[in-house]
């Protein structure tokens, strides 16, 4: 599904299903040096099961034109701009990494048009080595193969699916990265990543509840390093809820399943 937003056409995977006013939508919104395709498994089974996805490029990555985003707060006005492009009024919004960082920010920005907040893969403050971000922009395949080793908790995910999942990454990466010849999206979304700095006031300002989905062996955003944000959503009287997922900082790839079916029962509430 293309849209106009900003004057920019906006990819969306829709699961295979044509978009229904009548259905709830949820947004989904992946993370750096990726695009809609993380999303495969989950957003097939929810176009299935009666919600409108729209799974995002994010501008400036793959099949979506404009400025790619520079700052988690850029990200959440685009979440912004294209609710009001697909004439959604209310949606739920789910992502991943630096995506959880835009859907946390676009929630708080737009209140109770959001009736669910999901973040996969979460932390804050998302802090990034500064070799890792000098590497995404001077040695980028490099910096790929860095992301790709402490983002994966196994070399092939026991899903039935039969991929590994370590070289699906490192090809997703790079199709991504030369999808944009303006912009080093890399290395862009590293420092969006690492210098945002509203998450606690984000939260605070959330008006639905709210599910951490979170990866035990996760070396890119531990566990640990979300545990202030839990911690702030809860005394700021949100409805939190959490799950712990036995892989690392890829969910929906190494832990499909268990991914999907955290986010469908929240959904469900």
């Amino acid at each position: 599904m293309q849209i106009q937003v900003n004057g920019h056409t906006t990819y969306c995977y829709t699961g295979g299903k044509a978009f229904n006013p009548a259905l709830p939508t949820v947004v989904l919104v992946h993370g750096v040096l990726n695009d809609h395709s993380v999303w495969a498994l989950q957003s097939r089974y929810l176009a299935n099961h009666g919600w409108n996805v729209l799974a995002v490029d994010l501008p400036g990555h793959c099949r979506s034109a404009g400025e790619a985003p520079a700052s988690v707060e850029a990200g959440a006005d685009f979440v912004a701009a294209l609710l009001d492009a697909a004439g959604v009024q209310r949606a739920a919004l789910v992502g991943h990494s630096f995506g959880s960082l835009i859907a946390l920010e676009a929630a708080a920005r737009l209140g109770e048009r959001v009736s669910h907040l999901v973040l996969v893969g979460t932390a804050y403050p998302m802090k990034v080595s500064p070799a890792l971000i000098d590497a995404a922009l001077n040695e980028p395949e490099k910096a790929l193969r860095m992301v790709n080793v402490f983002s994966r908790s196994t070399l092939a995910p026991p899903s039935g699916a039969g991929f590994w999942v370590y070289n699906a990454g490192m090809a997703l990466g790079r199709k991504v990265l030369r999808s944009n010849s303006a912009v080093n999206v890399f290395h862009r979304g590293f420092v969006a990543c690492d210098s945002y700095a509203n998450g606690e006031q984000a939260i605070a300002a959330v008006q639905c509840p709210v599910l951490f989905a979170l990866g035990a062996q996760d070396q890119m955003t531990a566990p640990k390093a979300a545990q202030g944000l839990v911690a702030a959503a809860r005394a700021a009287g949100k409805a939190v809820h959490t799950t712990s997922l036995p892989v690392g900082h890829n969910q929906m790839s190494e832990a499909p399943d268990g991914t999907l079916m955290a986010i469908r029962d929240f959904l469900a509430q």
